[in-house]
């Protein structure tokens, strides 16, 4: 009798316990979807809701540089599904290496949701749109904190980069805080546009143009910081100038108006042509679970996800069927959604020799160290 109790025990222990097996061996065979994207960059209330939807678990790293991306991914085997490179020059580099997993679109039937106007733009890099999708895009300008440089400049020239990159002006503003984003990519191609070069210039004539340039604002800068820092500086007020890009700008300003503190920012765009960013979604190579990036992909393509990440984030997006469901103060923003005749002025750099990028490599150190 005692055998048999101690056995009854036994299997009601082994019942007991199978359920907390099954749901340790379910756990562990749980897809799971490594994500690398830009800080401040996504609506985290569209993450948990594909995590639901699907049941893939997505683990979520962030950047706020192409350098450190870049970095990453060179090092090889960086174990990301999905990373977000900006079009020119990292995706370009990326798709040329052949270091991207061509998109299977069969899994991704919400990329008739693209805009074709965009998605031929980045086609001169990505050849068939093979290789991305368009996440969000942007331009590259100021962010200006306007009380502060009214206050101590009410005739200050708000209408282009003269503001920052003007040795006397820089000079004028330097006690309210001025900085420049840690980014040579994406802050040479506007200074050559101002000079009145060539963006995609490759000539060292040009570049010692533009480093000059910068180094004659240098001694007034306060900060050359990542663009997560930097939009932190504007939306506290720590800087009244920076060239950064136009999402982080307008997030800036919609957090200084949160704290009511009277820190009123604005953004300004070059009045002679911006540059123009789009960021790709895009699958590494060799990423462990391209099953989950197409799922994911297809699920942010969607006009319900995309309108929130827009709304969340304040970039735009290229689904247009998500502008309706944008939060009207968002979508009705000229400098979230630029007219067509900025547009059209816009300029999207083109990728460089490898010679002309680490001569921009070695200029932005110099910059950087002040000398």
């Amino acid at each position: 009798m005692g055998d048999g109790v101690s056995m009854r025990r036994g299997v009601l222990f082994a019942c007991l316990l199978l359920p907390a097996v099954l749901l340790a061996r379910l756990a562990t065979a749980q897809p799971v979807l490594n994500v690398y994207n830009w800080t401040d960059y996504i609506d985290p209330y569209v993450v948990q809701r594909f995590q639901q939807q699907t049941g893939i678990r997505v683990r979520y790293d962030v950047y706020d540089s192409l350098e450190t991306l870049e970095g990453k991914l060179s090092a090889g085997r960086s174990g990301y599904d999905l990373i977000v490179p900006t079009s020119e020059p990292t995706f370009a580099r990326l798709v040329k290496a052949g270091a991207l997993r061509p998109l299977d679109l069969a899994r991704i039937p919400n990329w008739k949701n693209l805009d074709p106007r965009l998605m031929a733009r980045v086609a001169q890099v990505d050849p068939g749109n093979r290789h991305g999708a368009i996440y969000l895009w942007g331009t590259v300008g100021l962010g200006v904190r306007l009380d502060r440089v009214r206050a101590l400049w009410p005739d200050a020239p708000l209408d282009g980069l003269d503001l920052l990159l003007k040795p006397e002006n820089a000079q004028r503003l330097a006690r309210c805080g001025l900085a420049v984003m840690d980014s040579a990519t994406d802050v040479l191609p506007s200074v050559l546009k101002w000079l009145g070069r060539d963006p995609d210039s490759a000539d060292p004539t040009d570049a010692r143009a533009a480093e000059q340039a910068l180094l004659a604002i240098r001694p007034h800068l306060r900060a050359i910081p990542g663009s997560g820092a930097l939009l932190d500086m504007l939306a506290t007020g720590e800087v009244c100038a920076a060239l950064t890009y136009s999402g982080d700008v307008i997030q800036a300003a919609a957090r200084a108006r949160e704290a009511g503190r009277g820190v009123e920012i604005g953004y300004v765009a070059p009045k002679t042509g911006a540059h123009l960013w789009f960021d790709m979604l895009a699958v590494p190579a060799d990423a462990p679970n391209p099953e989950a990036a197409m799922a994911f992909i297809d699920f942010l393509l969607q006009p319900d996800s995309m309108a929130a990440i827009t709304s969340q984030v304040r970039y735009p997006n290229a689904v247009p069927a998500s502008r309706p469901l944008v939060a009207q103060a968002v979508r009705d923003d000229a400098n979230v959604y630029p007219p067509e005749e900025a547009l059209s002025r816009a300029f999207v750099p083109a990728t460089l020799p490898q010679a002309a990028e680490r001569l921009r490599t070695r200029l932005w150190s110099r910059f950087k160290a002040g000398r």
